[in-house]
């Protein structure tokens, strides 16, 4: 009886601790999800006055919108190239801070971790700037090792624009995955490299049989997030730096909703754009977690 009325005490606790977490979620979450929904099949008004009930009409649209087909291709384009790099990248400088001799690690994890803490409003401004044409230090770096062939207007460049916001939205996030694929390679028993190397096995082997293979878990969980991470940085970054600009080359699917929310004051079709995004970031995540899944 007394192990029955700890179970029972204890399942009344977890209760009271779920509770409002769930329902804070359920509130600003769920139900603003469903109302988004239910009023992406309306036309609504900049007031909210007037809902004319238009049903599949605003995602109809949506196939023979060119300015959403551009910012729906742009918006693959980035989940297919900065998740890539980023881990990539990420991994390699987790393995070489944690696995080499270099004295100054703490500094360069803090150094590359920083990108992550900033405003990503400040980082699109500060990134404006390395991108002047004139006065920014990408242009001027090259002039000064003599490309200036190579020189160029890159957030009014349309073949460029959207490679160099990319650039961006990897610096902001190998720091932040590197971190915790430190944390990860730090759990790794020292013993199994020390076994890899009596057996033979070069510092590459190691990282291909020992390093990836453990931290698999991990990669799979921060490629999820990754994916999810590119459409909010992507808005915020496109608004900040290029609104889109020029001729829609980097216009993406959320900026692409605020300008027909705040700007065309067309909040129905704004709201049908919101849940494909939805759903576009929940099949992504769904599939990476297929793909991902070495079972």
């Amino acid at each position: 009886m007394g192990n029955v009325k700890k179970d029972r005490q204890l399942k009344i606790f977890l209760i009271l601790c779920v509770t409002p977490a769930l329902l804070l979620t359920l509130y600003f979450m769920v139900l603003p999800t469903i109302k988004v929904g239910v009023m992406s099949m309306f036309n609504v008004t900049a007031t909210g006055g007037t809902k004319d009930f238009v049903g599949g009409e605003n995602f109809a649209y949506l196939l023979r919108d060119e300015y959403f087909i551009s910012a729906f291709v742009n918006t693959i384009k980035l989940i297919l190239i900065v998740p890539v790099f980023t881990i990539t990248l990420a991994i390699i400088l987790a393995v070489i801070i944690t696995q080499s001799n270099l004295k100054e690690k703490k500094f360069y994890r803090i150094i590359l971790f920083m990108p992550s803490i900033l405003s990503t409003t400040v980082i699109g401004i500060l990134w404006s700037f390395i991108y002047h044409p004139n006065m920014g230090i990408v242009n001027y770096f090259l002039r000064a090792i003599g490309f200036d062939s190579l020189t160029r207007a890159w957030l009014g460049d349309p073949q460029v624009v959207l490679y160099a916001i990319a650039v961006v939205i990897i610096w902001i996030n190998v720091g932040y995955y590197m971190v915790m694929y430190i944390a990860g390679i730090d759990s790794i028993p020292k013993g199994i490299y020390e076994a890899a190397e009596i057996d033979g096995a070069n510092k590459v082997s190691q990282f291909i049989y020992i390093t990836v293979p453990l931290l698999w878990n991990i990669v799979r969980v921060t490629i999820i997030l990754c994916v999810n991470t590119v459409l909010g940085s992507s808005f915020v970054l496109v608004t900040i730096m290029t609104n889109g600009g020029p001729y829609g080359s980097s216009s993406v699917l959320l900026q692409y909703m605020y300008q027909q929310a705040f700007t065309n004051s067309n909040f129905g079709y704004a709201m049908a754009i919101s849940v494909v995004t939805l759903m576009l970031s929940f099949t992504l995540s769904k599939v990476s977690n297929v793909l991902t899944n070495k079972g």
